[in-house]
């Protein structure tokens, strides 16, 4: 079993950077080789990934996940059905002044990586962060 967490500060408002992160639709923006998201049934969500297992093809899979939008605590739950328990939690708190976040991720999964999780997880923020920050400028 492996929990996991870190943070990072992301240069948008928490409400700007929950709202986006609310909306399931920009998953593929900042999860990497996620190509789709499409939300349905309430909090699931059906997701399209392109992979690159070891010693197989290049493909894509589909697969069954669930997302729950938490208002209060500006937070948001998701997991994925499987053997390994997959699991997790993003959560947006007020940065150091009023136009900054601090977000904070969390995962649990009882297929313990380590350093290939971690890595993974500073990966989605660092996208997470990227995204937000380049869809506010465009504004």
């Amino acid at each position: 079993m492996g929990d996991y967490d870190t943070s990072i500060t992301v240069a948008v408002p928490p409400a700007t950077l929950f709202g986006y992160l609310a909306d399931v639709r920009n998953l593929p923006a900042y999860m990497p080789r996620l190509t789709s998201a499409k939300p349905h049934d309430g909090d699931k969500v059906t997701v399209t990934a392109h992979i690159e297992p070891p010693g197989e093809p290049e493909q894509d899979v589909t697969s069954e996940a669930w997302i729950r939008v938490l208002e209060e605590g500006k937070s948001l739950e998701w997991g994925a059905p499987g053997p390994h328990d997959y699991r997790g939690r993003l959560h947006v708190a007020a940065g150091d002044d009023p136009e900054h976040s601090r977000l904070s991720v969390e995962l649990h999964t009882e297929r313990v990586e380590g350093a290939q999780v971690d890595d993974g997880l500073t990966e989605a923020l660092e996208g997470i962060k990227s995204a937000v920050e380049a869809a506010e400028a465009g504004r």
